[in-house]
């Protein structure tokens, strides 16, 4: 039986299809083009188009598709798409799901930590309710909202809520490391927000952790155990890279000024969010402090 994956291009999806093909796992990627090969199959999540064929009798179904969030000014235009991608993309695979003739047994949909809003210095888990905001209220929560059919059919479903990625191959590490080896790495605004990182390794390790564990089904935080604040995390990435970090910190209306409504969500605001369900399922953390995780990725 295969594995599904969607979003296999991204980041995560190619980290994520690379391991599980090292264990002799059979990957079929779900792709928006004319397949290569029976490794691949056809889908169009914008226009609804899946052939439930496609991912019928597969073990499971990994879903990471969705357009990126942080990589530029939240328009209009790019609020609609971030979340157009999300729930119609979720809407297509789980309408395939529940219409297959043999309905794989597991889903793990893709979902964020910005489903706990801002969290500020309040430890959080699974346990806790949506904040509010934007990613909170208009993307997480209705994204996540669109597997429930699959629950209601049988189908485990897994909600991932990833936090900061850290891979020097893309992501936001991946775009602020050039400015710390220049010795210019700042706090952004108070530096008091937290971050709640994974690195990449660990991030691959917990999504095969749940691909095998029967019992984890809902939400699952993919975070280390130890998040740690925004001044915290400048400090640590400027000694992994041999640099100081600037004195001054970056001040909230210049990162406004500069990246508008993503500044204030996505930049100024934290969460402290802890992966109590991993834990308590025994998943074992290769990096559990942000010092061994940079030296490890970099």
């Amino acid at each position: 039986m295969a594995t599904i994956v969607t979003g296999s291009s991204g980041l995560l999806g190619t980290a994520l299809v690379k391991a599980l093909r090292a264990d002799d796992t059979r990957v079929v990627c779900l792709v928006r083009r004319e397949p290569r090969g029976p490794d691949e199959a056809f889908w169009d999540p914008a226009r609804g188009i899946l052939d439930p064929a496609a991912v019928a009798g597969a073990e499971a179904v990994v879903h990471l598709a969705g357009a990126s969030i942080g990589d530029r000014r939240w328009t209009d235009d790019v609020k609609r798409e971030v979340v157009r991608s999300r729930v119609e993309g979720t809407r297509t695979l789980v309408r395939a799901l529940t219409q297959a003739s043999e309905r794989p047994a597991a889903l793990l949909s893709g979902s964020a930590i910005g489903f706990y809003g801002d969290t500020g210095d309040r430890e959080v888990d699974e346990s806790f309710p949506p904040g509010e905001g934007f990613l909170a209220r208009e993307v997480v929560v209705p994204w996540e909202a669109e597997t429930e059919p699959a629950a209601e059919a049988g189908v485990r479903v897994a909600l991932l809520r990833t936090g900061l990625v850290l891979s020097k191959e893309g992501g936001m590490l991946a775009r602020i490391l050039p400015v710390f080896k220049l010795g210019l790495g700042a706090p952004l605004g108070s530096g008091g927000q937290y971050w709640s990182w994974i690195s990449i390794d660990d991030w691959v390790e917990a999504v095969r952790h749940v691909l095998r564990d029967p019992g984890l089904s809902g939400p699952v935080n993919l975070t280390a155990p130890e998040p740690v604040t925004n001044a915290e995390f400048t400090r640590t990435l400027a000694r992994a890279v041999s640099r100081s970090a600037m004195p001054l910190a970056v001040p909230g209306f210049v990162l406004r000024t500069a990246l508008g409504e993503f500044a204030r969500e996505g930049v100024l605001t934290g969460q402290r969010v802890l992966p109590r369900r991993l834990i308590e399922a025994g998943h074992t953390f290769r990096h559990m402090r942000l010092g061994d995780a940079l030296a490890a990725v970099l």
